[in-house]
C-alpha cells in the first residue's frame, strides 16, 4: 500500500528540472495534494468547468493557474489559484512535500517557450472544497491506481482533425491525460525507486 510518507521519501531523493530560460511571467504553477485514507494515498484532481472558448473545458488536471506579476514565486502562485479554485488554503491547512519537474507546455512555433511548476503538498482528513466558476468538481483518485500499469489505457486526441493516440488513465468518465499525466508519471517513477532502494 502506498502512503504519503512513501511518496515523502521518493520526493527527497527527486532532482526536480526547473526551465531557467522560461521567465517567471511565461510560467504556471500547480498543487498535487494528497492525503492518506485507510486504504492508501490519494491524489487530488479537479475537472474543469465546460465553457466553448477554453481549449481544456472538461478536461482533468491540478489546481493551480498562472504565475502573476504579484506572485513572489510559482510556488506562490499555486498556493493562490488553489484557494481560489478549489477553496482550500494550503498555506493554513497542508505541508510542502517539494517540487516536481517543470513540464514545457506544447505551443505552436516560435511562440516563447512556456511551462508549468508543479508542487506536491499533504493535507489531513477531508477537506472541504468552495469550487469557482472554472471548475466542475473535485475527485480524489488513489495514488495505488495511477501506479498500477495495467490500469493504463489509451485515449484519442484529436489535433487539427487528426486522431493521436495518447497514454491515459481513466477513472469513471474522467481521463487523466497529456500534462497533467506527465506530473503524475514522474511522482509513480519516484516511488518506484524509492521502493526498489529499500532493503
Amino acid at each position: 500500500m502506498i502512503d504519503v510518507a512513501a511518496v515523502a521519501r521518493a520526493l527527497e531523493r527527486l532532482q526536480p528540472r526547473i526551465e531557467p530560460e522560461v521567465p517567471q511571467g511565461h510560467k504556471a504553477a500547480v498543487a498535487a495534494v494528497l492525503r492518506d485514507t485507510r486504504d492508501g494515498a490519494e491524489l487530488l484532481f479537479m475537472r474543469r468547468a465546460e465553457h466553448p472558448r477554453d481549449p481544456w473545458s472538461g478536461q482533468m488536471g491540478f489546481p493551480g493557474g498562472r504565475v502573476d506579476p504579484e506572485d513572489d514565486s510559482p510556488l506562490a502562485a499555486a498556493i493562490r489559484e488553489t484557494r481560489e479554485e478549489v477553496g482550500l488554503d494550503l498555506a493554513a491547512s497542508a505541508r510542502l512535500l517539494g517540487p516536481l519537474s517543470e513540464v514545457r507546455t506544447h505551443l505552436p512555433l516560435g511562440m516563447k517557450p512556456h511551462s508549468v511548476a508543479p508542487f506536491a503538498f499533504v493535507v489531513s482528513g477531508d477537506p472541504a472544497f468552495v469550487l469557482n466558476h472554472e471548475v466542475q468538481e473535485t475527485v480524489w483518485v488513489p495514488l495505488g491506481f495511477l501506479a498500477d500499469p495495467d490500469n493504463r489505457r489509451a485515449f484519442t486526441w484529436v489535433r487539427k482533425g487528426v486522431p493521436l493516440p495518447m497514454p491515459s488513465y481513466h477513472w469513471g468518465n474522467r481521463v487523466i491525460w497529456g500534462l497533467t499525466l506527465r506530473v503524475v508519471d514522474e511522482m509513480v517513477t519516484a516511488l518506484s525507486v524509492e521502493y526498489r532502494s529499500q532493503p
